[in-house]
């Protein structure tokens, strides 16, 4: 089906022409391991990885770990990418509303390279 037949929710979230990810998907239902998938640009990565978090609902991170490119990664063009979390929701934890956050890699620290794409999930 092509994705301008989609609802928005169904739709992969993406950021810039920089960014894509097909799993999970905006609105998704996820579970541990929370497995991601997508491409980015090369200049996404650094020494091929990017930072990828989790968060709760009101922002605590519940898990976090790095994408790794599934090819070569010093290019501008598009790169797959994939990544795993494992997470433990707490019990008391009042609201399944998540934030999937995937960072591009700012290895100078330099606040004006820093780049992210937030996509809200249900836990």
């Amino acid at each position: 089906m092509p994705i301008s037949a989609l609802t928005p929710e169904a739709a992969p979230a993406q950021k810039d022409d920089l960014i894509v990810v097909t799993a999970p998907l905006p609105g998704a239902t996820v579970q541990s391991p929370l497995v991601i998938k997508g491409k980015a640009r090369g200049n996404w990565f650094f020494e091929g990885t990017f930072p990828v978090v989790l968060t709760d609902w009101d922002g605590k991170i519940i898990a976090q770990g790095y994408a790794k490119a599934q090819g070569e990664w010093m290019t501008t063009e598009y790169v797959p990418f994939t990544a795993s979390l494992s997470y433990t929701l707490p019990a008391e934890t009042p609201y399944r509303t998540g934030f999937l956050i995937l960072k591009k890699d700012n290895p100078s620290g330099e606040p004006q390279f820093d780049n992210s794409l937030e996509i809200k999930i249900t836990l």
